[in-house]
This record gives structure tokens, C-alpha cells and sequence, in this order.
């Protein structure tokens, strides 16, 4: 399963999902800065259809929201 979180340093609900992340010891999520690398701003928009952040593309199917993709990390252990 390939996880990808599209993030910026200064987004709240970002550092919510890091620190659940973090707390997990999860080492299986591509970080993504919109903000450093205008590439990924350009991904997140044309695959996920808005500039929206925090945003966990799973197997390339994007999850927005911080409580969602909180719940979804907690209901979905690393492997």
C-alpha cells in the first residue's frame, strides 16, 4: 500500500496528523511539502482535485480532513 501525506510546516491540522504519525512510529508515509516543492502543490491539485492540506493519497485515492485521516491511520496499523 503506498501512503503519501501532502502537508505544509505551519498547517495545524498537518502537524495534528504528524504527531498521530509520530506517536505510531510510522515510517511508511511519503511526506509531501506544498509549500517547499511546487511540483506537489501542482500534484495535489491536479490529482486531488483542490488545494486542500492535510491530504493522504492511499494507493493514489486522496483523504482529507485530519480527524479522517487520524481514524484512518488508527484503523489501518502499519502492516
Amino acid at each position: 500500500m503506498k501512503l503519501e501525506l501532502f502537508k505544509f510546516a505551519a498547517c495545524p491540522y498537518c502537524q495534528r496528523v504528524l504527531a498521530e504519525i509520530k506517536a505510531e512510529g510510522r515510517s511508511d508515509i511519503e511526506l509531501h511539502d506544498i509549500h517547499e516543492n511546487p511540483a506537489d502543490r501542482e500534484r495535489l491539485i491536479k490529482e486531488g482535485g483542490k488545494e486542500q492540506v492535510p491530504c493522504l493519497f492511499i494507493d493514489g485515492k486522496p483523504l482529507y480532513e485530519s480527524s479522517d485521516i487520524i481514524a484512518w491511520l488508527k484503523a489501518n496499523p502499519r502492516g
